[in-house]
């Protein structure tokens, strides 16, 4: 990390640099406003504690001056107990914190070790998403197909039309079509078309001139402009009413805007990617949406199958949940029970990628140390999670990869999908031992489809531990 601590106090900087901990991470003293900047050109910047009568040299507002170098930075403001330029709205400069002396070096290095651990979270997470993105799809060849598709096209400035049912992962796909593509540094403005009341979706969109409209008190920037350079993503495009899908159509011919209110039309550089859980074309040959707009839209298109389609995706997909909301949530996860995996295994996720979320998060919120376990799971996940015998035996047949292994290594490696229907059903007996634990051995066997003496040989041959309950 580079860690910038720019004071004119020399001997304020001089006693955090005297007291300083942390041998591998040492700031860089700075004392004049000056050479802020030049250091701030000289190589990247991880975090830096700057005093507030630096933040701007020659009418420059150094703290944008930074962001724009480098997004990422932390930024701390520092404080003399009397100087009234704590005044300054910090937060509208993009500062989040300010600390006010007396400071010792180690609230500082305090700082420094939580950005660095973010650093490393962040890295993390982003590793997690590129291997959910190589699994996101299942390992067909269908699937496959689509995943080569998008890494052909992402580089382009075509026009993509992702369908899929409602949480199957449009958006996460759109997002990453965006990150490959030469716009990855500009904006991701996700917008879902259907949550906008019709009465403003043109002016949201579009933006709008003072006047245009009663409540319109200044001329309003829309989000096709908030994404300028990057890539807009309209979500659910086909609740648009037809006199938006007029406006989208010339947009996509002509690259140009007009503001409600307005007379000049504004040129833009913006990808779109559109999405949709709707069948487009069974209501472009009904007349409810526009057939040119529906032809400029599908110049390429990505389905998304549900879930329920492809769940060998779900040990990735939990690992990348675990990663995203622990840290959020300040836990420390290293592992489900079998039973928890089981009937993640089993459910049928009529919410998708979205759904799935939802369960971890929940869980992980729940769990206590460290291990995540059936309770901690949602109800109907628990309750809606004991297959049928004709799911047992699709799972066994068809879908064995889809079952979730026992995680007996860290939860941030990628688990083997591939288990043997030995060890599936060992898994699905320790499940139904204890999920049905208020039952005795008779009612789990009736359950199960086999007889007593057959469950109790299973239980010794796979050395389960069980105590029948009395």
């Amino acid at each position: 990390m580079r860690v910038l601590l720019a004071d004119s106090d020399k001997a304020f900087v001089r006693s955090i640099l005297d007291a300083w901990q942390l041998p591998l991470i040492v700031p860089q003293a700075i004392y004049s406003e000056k050479d802020l900047v030049a250091a701030i050109k000289q190589s990247p910047v991880d975090m830096a504690f700057i005093h507030v009568r630096l933040l701007s040299h020659d009418g420059m507002d150094v703290v944008s001056f930074l962001k724009q170098r480098y997004p990422a930075a932390e930024i701390v403001a520092l404080a003399d107990s009397s100087d009234h330029s704590i005044s300054y709205n910090l937060r509208s400069l993009g500062i989040e914190k300010c600390l006010q002396k007396p400071i010792a070096a180690s609230d500082l290095e305090d700082l420094v070790r939580r950005c660095q651990q973010q650093q490393k979270d962040f890295s993390t997470y982003r590793l997690m998403e590129d291997q959910v993105l190589n699994s996101l799809l299942g390992d067909s060849s269908d699937m496959q197909k689509i995943l080569k598709t998008v890494y052909k096209i992402a580089p382009t400035t075509s026009t993509v039309l992702i369908t899929g049912e409602s949480g199957s992962g449009k958006e996460f796909l759109a997002n990453v079509v965006h990150r490959l593509s030469l716009r990855a540094k500009q904006p991701f403005v996700p917008v879902n078309c259907g949550a906008i009341p019709e009465s403003i979706v043109e002016s949201e969109l579009f933006g709008s001139r003072k006047g245009s409209y009663t409540g319109a008190i200044a001329d309003k920037k829309g989000l096709f402009e908030a994404a300028e350079g990057g890539t807009l993503f309209l979500d659910e495009v086909g609740e648009l009413s037809p006199a938006t899908q007029v406006k989208l159509l010339r947009f996509l011919q002509n690259k140009e805007i007009r503001r409600v209110g307005d007379s000049e039309n504004r040129y833009l550089d913006v990808r779109v990617i559109a999405a949709t859980n709707r069948d487009l074309h069974q209501a472009m040959l009904e007349g409810k949406f526009r057939e040119d707009l529906y032809y400029r839209l599908n110049t390429f298109q990505l389905h998304l199958p549900p879930l329920r389609e492809r769940k060998s995706v779900i040990p990735n997909l939990v690992s990348y949940f675990i990663i995203k909301y622990k840290k959020e949530h300040d836990k420390e996860i290293t592992g489900l029970d079998q039973a928890a995996q089981m009937a993640l295994a089993a459910y049928h996720y009529p919410g998708n990628i979205r759904e799935l979320e939802n369960i971890m998060e929940h869980a992980i919120v729940l769990s206590e140390g460290g291990i995540i376990r059936l309770e901690d799971l949602p109800e109907q996940v628990q309750k809606g999670s004991v297959p049928s015998k004709t799911m047992l035996l699709s799972m066994q047949e068809k879908e064995v990869s889809s079952s979730l292994p026992v995680l007996t290594t860290p939860i941030s490696q990628t688990p083997d999908n591939i288990i043997t229907l030995s060890e599936l059903e060992r898994q699905y007996i320790i499940y139904a031992l204890t999920t049905l634990k208020d039952k005795n051995l008779n009612d789990i066997a009736s359950v199960l489809g086999i007889s007593r003496t057959t469950l109790w040989r299973k239980i010794k041959e796979n050395n389960i531990q069980y105590t029948e309950n009395s």
